[in-house]
């Protein structure tokens, strides 16, 4: 018997005003999450701030050329690194976790849209990094006495280094969610990567102080140009002398990002599976 045209299941079509509500209800969701897991507001939230107050503190008596203080040269390293971890460290293993925990599974049997999904997850992690810098700056002003930019100019380079930094990290932890094997062994691969970028990349250490190499290495990577761009805002335009060009190149900063972005969202649209339930 042949089915009528009124018997047969309309099938769901997409709504962009549905998409978003959902993707902006998950942002809450992804946000109490995110807070309530202990390690990860250590590990990814209070880190970058408890380490850069170690290194001022280590390093409070030191002056640097200009007089650019310590407490000035590391702010905007840990700046780059609390992007890194919010984007790169979070999601990574958020997502490693939840494939391997089954979560994604349930909620590929939900009316979730991986549009809503994605929307939740970068939503949690633009709000949390800003939570994070805002707090990494308040205590680099007020207990070490930290100089912020002084132009509206420099406060713009730290607007767009940090609007292509998070978007560049974000997109690359969704693809490098996909490397770790099960959840439990999520750590244990992201974390050693982040370490790593972020010593070539001149956050812990001054970047004239490594090998020329080793400058040249970092510069695959987008940490040691979020880096860059933000000593731009921070320091003494004497200070570009020492970058490997002797210039801050801020178009080859802006560059690099929009290039890690457009490789993060290939990667991540190839390497990512939204798990059905009836898989």
């Amino acid at each position: 018997m042949t089915a009528t045209a009124s018997q047969i299941p309309a099938l769901p079509r997409f709504s962009l005003g549905r998409t978003l509500r959902l993707g902006i209800r998950r942002i809450a969701i992804e946000l109490r999450m995110y807070f309530r897991a202990a390690d990860q507001v250590f590990f990814t939230f209070l880190f970058p701030t408890l380490i850069y107050s170690l290194f001022a503190a280590i390093f409070s008596e030191q002056t640097l050329p200009d007089g650019v203080t310590m407490a000035t040269y590391y702010l905007p390293g840990m700046i780059a690194a609390a992007i890194l971890l919010s984007g790169v460290q979070n999601l990574a293993g958020d997502i490693a976790v939840e494939k391997s925990d089954g979560t994604l599974k349930r909620l590929g049997g939900a009316p979730l849209s991986p549009l809503s999904y994605f929307i939740g997850k970068l939503g949690q992690v633009v709000v949390t990094s800003l939570l994070q810098i805002g707090m990494l700056v308040a205590v680099a002003v007020l207990v070490f006495d930290a100089e912020l930019p002084t132009t509206a100019r420099d406060w713009g380079i730290v607007a767009w280094v940090y609007v292509l930094g998070i978007a560049a990290c974000a997109f690359a932890g969704i693809a490098l969610s996909a490397v770790p094997r099960s959840g439990k062994s999520a750590s244990a691969v992201v974390i050693p990567i982040v370490l790593v970028l972020q010593f070539i990349s001149g956050v812990y250490l001054q970047f004239s102080m490594l090998p020329s190499w080793l400058q040249t290495a970092s510069g695959l990577f987008p940490v040691r140009w979020m880096a860059q761009g933000l000593r731009a805002a921070f320091l003494p335009d004497t200070w570009a002398a020492a970058e490997p060009s002797g210039s801050w190149d801020l178009w080859l900063v802006a560059l690099n990002l929009a290039l890690w972005i457009i490789i993060g969202l290939v990667l991540s649209r190839l390497t990512f599976r939204w798990i059905h339930k009836d898989r």
